[in-house]
């Protein structure tokens, strides 16, 4: 008998695999679908306090190790999406409500209504490449994340977690702030600052030029930033990037993470990923003498 049951601090998953924002997670449908075909949480679209139209297309383009996208955080704003949510409640499963802000107000108001709508807990996205004034441009600055975090943490009585970037100069360093700011959990790590050029017509393909790289190509980077989160931090760690089997769960297991978010695999094996990858988990661990996916975490350190 295997137990592939984890937990996030004090989040339970019957299984280690979850859908990962960005994708199928645009309304209460879709995200029931990803929850009814074996995924143990989704993670909700991130979303702010005002609807917001993204960047035009082109926004989304794949490339040959995985996809790149500049969508810019589109989204109906927190008031509307709170709707989504409580139709989503109905099923079972555990919601992570992913939110954005450009400062500590913003996240503050965002928990809290994400809270009261009943989100199980929260994934703040300080992380995302491609939208001005968000993300990425909060996430590379210790002292402010550390101080969104905290203040997140004041308001409400769920789960926080903490998504963070590769794209800058010490990830440790701002896992450490998020620590420090009392976070839950670090979520690691979102899509890579990329870019693709038109050959035709020598021009960038996206029409925001640059986007967010996702696949199996950004893997080994995802493993390399949870392994040394996981080394200089107490945290629970969710690895995220180029999940596409049961192995490459278990290596970001072996490197420090206790579940995975898997996103980009969607379009690769379908919406049964999930499934299909707890059955390799099940499979490798039987063949090799493990019988609780609490044994793997860590194990390559």
């Amino acid at each position: 008998m295997v137990d592939l049951s984890t937990t996030i601090k004090t989040l339970y998953l019957e299984n280690p695999t979850m859908l990962a924002s960005g994708i199928m997670d645009e309304d209460a449908g879709s995200m029931k679908r990803m929850l009814q075909s074996g995924a143990a949480a989704v993670v909700t679209k991130s979303i702010g306090m005002k609807p917001r139209t993204g960047h035009s297309n082109p926004s989304f383009v794949e490339l040959e190790c995985g996809i790149l996208n500049a969508m810019g955080l589109p989204n109906p704003g927190i008031h509307e999406y709170q709707k989504e949510i409580a139709e989503l409640k109905e099923t079972k499963g555990v919601i992570i409500g992913s939110i954005f802000g450009s400062n500590n107000e913003e996240f503050k108001q965002l928990a809290l209504k994400m809270q009261d709508a009943g989100v199980h807990a929260l994934e703040l996205n300080v992380s995302c490449p491609h939208a001005e004034g968000y993300g990425l441009e909060i996430g590379q600055d210790p002292t402010l994340v550390k101080s969104i975090v905290r203040s997140v943490k004041k308001q409400v009585s769920i789960p926080v977690f903490v998504k963070l970037s590769a794209n800058v100069n010490d990830i440790i360093q701002i896992a450490q702030a998020a620590e420090e700011g009392l976070a839950d959990g670090i979520v690691a790590i979102n899509t890579l600052k990329a870019m693709s050029i038109n050959l035709d017509i020598a021009k960038p393909i996206l029409s925001h030029k640059t986007g967010g790289y996702s696949g199996k190509a950004i893997k080994p980077i995802g493993i390399r930033s949870v392994f040394e989160i996981y080394e200089h931090t107490t945290l629970p760690i969710i690895g995220v990037g180029g999940v596409t089997t049961g192995e490459d769960a278990i290596e970001y297991f072996m490197a420090g993470a206790s579940a995975v978010q898997i996103g980009t695999a969607l379009y690769s094996r379908g919406i049964d990923v999930f499934q299909k990858i707890c059955n390799e988990i099940e499979q490798w661990m039987k063949e090799h003498g493990y019988s609780n996916i609490k044994e793997l975490i860590g194990a390559a350190h």
